[in-house]
């Protein structure tokens, strides 16, 4: 179940490196509130890696976004031949970053420290070195990264590991623990820094209700004790590997993981395919019923924001032949195709995009 927790960083890093209770209801969701409390954006994304295609893409979603996210994976084998943060953080990041800021976008930032392909496994680069974050030396080139990111770039929102539920519950403890310290650390150097940045982790919802390996809801009581830090809390959901359709989505799917909690809470990372993969009944009509649905989900919680990680979908045709199979899965989570038409979800996206924001 480890390849259904996270999937894109690798295609991600690619383009920032380019551009600097269930409840049946009706099968139509629709949208009647007339106000969010959350940032709406995107981590750029392109079919195909093509300059000229981020580019579009970065020109087409920056339109309805008022918010960006940057999510990576440390880069490991960069840094550990001898590159130094600073340069890592200028050459790859800060244009991008700026350019957000001329578009007066709030930034998130998120770096995990983990595996984004395997929650089971430290990263790739880690592993092919003998190396794991369990160890002090690597847990120091980790922290050395996030405080770069964080003095360079000045997000107003830092995540300093993903899914951290999903790594208790599927890695060795070693590399939990070695996480869990790793965070901890980093915490009390960024706030020896910076007192404004809003520190978080994020936590995925499926495997939280038990739908990634078929068990039972498992609390997350132990990401707030084990990560003592956190301001606000981010949330990761892919339901479609759950749910037939968006309409089946208990109304309490995130408000349930703050029972007794009152803190800010984000989408960092979610979707629905619009194409059958498998045993997955993709439409386009079933994604952009989940955009709604997502939006009474937000509303239950009063969220801060939420992303999609690609605007666009990806012509895995154009990839590289080792790029990894299960990329399939979520090839068609954008809101526009692969030559950029617009699919029903962008309408909905745009629909609520429009309703006045109302947050801090």
């Amino acid at each position: 179940m480890e390849k259904v927790v996270t999937y894109l960083y690798i295609f991600i890093i690619v383009f920032f490196i380019m551009i600097i209770s269930c409840k049946k209801e009706s099968t139509t969701t629709t949208d009647t509130a007339t106000n969010r409390t959350y940032k709406m954006g995107f981590q750029n994304s392109a079919p195909r890696i093509d300059f000229n295609q981020a580019m579009q893409s970065l020109h087409l979603w920056e339109l309805r976004a008022d918010a960006a996210i940057i999510t990576t994976e440390v880069p490991w084998d960069t840094l550990l031949n001898g590159m130094t943060a600073v340069d890592y953080v200028n050459q790859n990041y800060k244009g991008l970053v700026d350019y957000y800021r001329t578009k007066s976008f709030k930034v998130w930032v998120y770096i995990d420290p983990a595996n984004g392909l395997n929650r089971g496994s430290d990263a790739t680069a880690l592993v092919a070195r003998k190396k794991s974050i369990a160890q002090q030396d690597i847990q120091n080139i980790y922290k050395r990264f996030v405080f770069v990111m964080d003095s360079i770039l000045k997000p107003e929102h830092l995540g300093l590991a993903l899914e951290t539920n999903a790594i208790r519950g599927i890695s060795p403890d070693s590399i939990y623990q070695g996480v869990k310290k790793a965070a901890n650390d980093a915490s009390v150097d960024i706030r020896n820094f910076d007192k404004n940045v809003k520190l978080s982790v994020s936590v995925q919802v499926d495997y939280a209700w038990g739908k990634l390996d078929n068990t039972s809801y498992k609390s997350i009581d132990n990401d707030f004790t084990d990560f003592p830090f956190i301001d606000e809390l981010g949330l990761s959901s892919y339901p479609y590997f759950a749910f037939d359709k968006p309409q089946d989505i208990p109304l309490n799917y995130y408000s349930i993981l703050l029972t007794k909690k009152s803190l800010p809470v984000f989408i960092s990372e979610g979707g629905w395919t619009s194409a059958t993969i498998g045993t997955i009944t993709g439409t386009p009509q079933k994604q952009s019923d989940y955009i709604v649905r997502n939006a009474q989900l937000l509303d239950q919680v009063n969220a801060i924001a939420v992303f999609q990680l690609t605007f666009t979908d990806l012509d895995l045709s154009a990839w590289p032949a080792n790029t990894p199979t299960n990329l399939s899965l979520f090839a068609a989570l954008g809101l526009v195709d692969i030559n950029f038409n617009s699919k029903p979800a962008l309408a909905s996206w745009d629909n609520i995009f429009k309703r006045k924001y109302s947050g801090n």
